[in-house]
């Protein structure tokens, strides 16, 4: 896949029903790629490919049901979306949490694992499945979409930052471990992005509506959309990015650096 041109690709990506997951895919549609969007809600699903097709009319879109969290589901849907494309050559993961940020100790302990591993697992399972067809190929990109919270302590991300950071270390680590066969993996740690469920998520709550105002004071060059984090997605998987591999970067408007 380095120098594979990207309009000749087939892309899965996991989380790619809705916003920044969803843009990607009809950035892929409009590269001329084929899609198989991965994600649990079929109704989801089917207008998120539908949504795709509108912006790209005739466009390879195919939907995947998987619950990601689950590695069976995941070795299933994985051999699945291989049968359609006739091989992954950029898998993408874009999932994010389901619950907005918390103090820690208003955060019951019988719940903290919970809310690491519905981050964690998702992106560990479906990196792990992909691998072993790209290593055969000598070839294949991953990009997954983390957080800043990986690399800046924020009151109400401690369990949030901790899966974040594990997602960034497995990531850079694979990265490492994977170059010799080929295979390119990299990261994206946005902090805010607007018109996303995860921002409405972010709004809905008194805390988090309050800690992330403050955040947004300071993205001088404006709160991130899904746009921009699809588009360096994008230059990513591609070609021109074809000596990059084991990198985090912040697409986040000026709120943090580093």
């Amino acid at each position: 896949m380095s120098t594979l041109p990207l309009g000749e690709a087939g892309v899965a990506i996991l989380g790619g029903t809705a916003g920044v997951g969803l843009e990607a895919a009809a950035q892929f549609a409009e590269a001329g790629c084929r899609l198989v969007l991965f994600g649990r809600n079929p109704e989801r699903g089917e207008a998120a490919a539908a949504t795709c097709r509108a912006r790209v009319p005739g466009a390879s879109v195919t939907f995947v049901r998987v619950d990601a969290t689950d590695e069976e589901a995941v070795v299933k849907a994985e051999a699945e979306a291989r049968g359609v494309l006739g091989g992954i050559d950029v898998l993408v993961n874009t999932t994010g949490p389901s619950r907005p940020p918390a103090l820690l100790h208003t955060i019951p302990g019988s719940d903290a694992m919970a809310r690491i591993h519905e981050l964690v697992a998702p992106v560990v399972h479906m990196t792990m499945a992909v691998l072993p067809d790209m290593r055969a190929r000598r070839s294949g990109v991953i990009v997954t979409v983390a957080s800043d919270a990986a690399k800046v302590a924020t009151p109400g991300e401690s369990l949030i930052g901790a899966a974040m950071a594990g997602i960034v270390m497995f990531s850079k680590t694979a990265a490492l471990e994977a170059k010799r066969d080929g295979i390119r993996i990299n990261l994206i740690t946005p902090s805010l992005i607007a018109n996303t469920p995860g921002a409405g998520l972010l709004d809905g709550d008194p805390f988090s509506a309050r800690l992330f105002a403050k955040a947004a004071d300071q993205a001088h060059l404006g709160v991130a959309e899904p746009e921009d984090i699809a588009a360096a997605i994008l230059f990513l998987a591609g070609p021109g990015s074809r000596r990059i591999t084991g990198q985090t970067i912040s697409v986040n408007g000026g709120i943090s650096v580093g």
